[in-house]
């Protein structure tokens, strides 16, 4: 990897914390389809990968106070571990382009559907049942494309929580993804030396933004933090599809 790339690993790192650091997504979502660019698919999954659980694991315990809040926790997490592994193991012998497009073609659903009832509220009852499969699929995603965001963020938009027990919920759900993708790559020997040195700097840009990012957070209003996700999503929609056709 040229000193060129990791200059543009550190620049996309550092737009994706900041990101994900306002919001408990976007990391994936911005650092992966720039990178592939530059880098490859692979190799960008694999860079963001290590950087992202330590982002997810900060976030998590700096919000961990309204874990109280939500719901569902334990089903999800366990769909997501599993998903996140048969992902990964998927990662390198499937096209990626089929997923790209149902998961945009999903976003779109959902945020017309959003707009058009905006008091829209996932059930109790709903969400027991349907946790598990949410679950697996946010972990498919992330070990087949890296960027289970949009998953994590309907599901969650859906249970109507405050912004604190939004973020915990979905970078625990990142995190646990994560630790799993993680432990398949290594498994399958994709974390060699050039790797783990972008991932090193994508590390450090993401530790120095986080708090910036957290920072302007706590001055959102909840409507306002609302807003601002489904803005995330649909820009989510229009990147998953640019990545999907080229």
């Amino acid at each position: 990897m040229s000193d060129t790339d990791l200059v543009l690993v550190v620049v996309a790192s550092l737009a994706g914390s900041f990101v994900k650091s306002v919001t408990g997504m976007g990391y994936p979502l911005v650092a992966i389809p720039f990178l592939s660019h530059f880098i490859g698919v692979e190799t960008a999954v694999v860079v963001v990968a290590l950087p992202n659980v330590a982002a997810n694991a900060v976030l998590n315990v700096h919000v961990r106070e309204a874990r109280h809040e939500t719901r569902d926790l334990t089903s999800l997490a366990i769909g997501t571990v599993v998903g996140a592994a048969v992902g990964t193991a998927l990662l390198v012998s499937i096209p990626e382009w089929p997923l790209l497009l149902v998961l945009a073609a999903t976003i779109v659903v959902f945020v017309v559907h959003y707009l058009r009832r905006p008091e829209l509220r996932l059930q109790p009852a709903t969400t027991r049942r349907w946790a598990p499969l949410a679950g697996a699929t946010t972990g498919l995603m992330q070990g087949a494309v890296g960027i289970p965001g949009p998953i994590v963020a309907m599901w969650f938009h859906g249970y109507r929580l405050g912004k604190d027990a939004y973020v915990f919920s979905v970078t625990l759900l990142f995190l646990l993804a994560g630790v799993a993708q993680i432990l398949v790559l290594a498994a399958g020997d994709e974390l060699d030396r050039d790797r783990l040195r972008a991932a090193a700097l994508a590390l450090v840009a993401t530790m120095v933004v986080i708090p910036f990012g957290t920072s302007l957070r706590a001055r959102l209003e909840g409507r306002t933090f609302e807003h601002i996700v489904l803005v995330l999503l649909m820009v989510s929609a229009v990147s998953l599809l640019v990545r999907a056709a080229t």
